[in-house]
């Protein structure tokens, strides 16, 4: 006969609450939100409560805990808009793709910079953050490298592509740090232009696109 200890143990997964897609959007972005404002340390399940005005209990029930909650909401809010630049062109995908990093940048580095220090020490929460924000963003730009490369645009054997992913993702992490500004399109495009393309080999499209 199991012990009520096991029975509770086991009884949040068993009657887990239904929560809708816009009502788990909404939770989601509470807790990025929160993120952003005051890092992973000071995040509290029932801090996201009360932004959310949903039962503390439903979130136990749903996530049980804070890494599962905030790794549910990194997995449910990727937005993949690099995979689905096309131009032609290398040169115009990479300035492409700064645009649209460069767009984003107020918005994901203090995400970034809020979970950095705490994913070190917490493993779930750094595979969570590589898996939802980091890779899918190095895969969609080292994709377009690639193409360009099939292309014929730059030699398979030029060093520089194996680089360009680090390259616009961590210039985007770190400029806050150098600068003290966000890396943003303005930013980003001139730092396609000047570094990453010449590396390449290209120059940047004729038409500014």
């Amino acid at each position: 006969m199991p012990s009520l200890e096991t029975e509770q143990e086991h009884a949040p997964a068993q009657r887990r609450s239904k929560i809708t897609p816009e009502r788990a959007q909404e939770l989601y972005t509470a807790v990025l939100d929160m993120l952003r404002e005051s890092g992973y340390e000071s995040l509290t399940m029932e801090g996201v409560a009360s932004r959310s005005r949903c039962g503390k209990s439903t979130l136990y029930r749903q996530w049980g805990s804070k890494p599962e909650l905030v790794v549910a909401a990194l997995h449910g809010t990727r937005r993949g808009t690099l995979r689905t630049i096309d131009t032609g062109t290398l040169a115009g995908d990479l300035l492409e793709a700064a645009r649209a990093i460069g767009e984003g940048s107020g918005r994901d580095t203090p995400l970034m910079l809020a979970l950095s220090h705490a994913a070190l020490h917490n493993q779930e929460l750094l595979c969570a953050l590589r898996e939802s924000l980091i890779l899918p963003e190095m895969a969609a730009i080292d994709a377009l490298v690639r193409r360009g490369v099939e292309r014929g645009e730059v030699a398979a054997d030029n060093p520089a592509t194996e680089f360009v992913s680090a390259q616009l993702l961590g210039v985007m992490r770190a400029r806050p740090m150098l600068q003290g500004a966000h890396a943003d399109e303005t930013f980003l495009v001139r730092f396609v232009e000047g570094a990453v393309l010449p590396a390449l080999g290209l120059g940047a499209p004729a038409s500014g696109s």
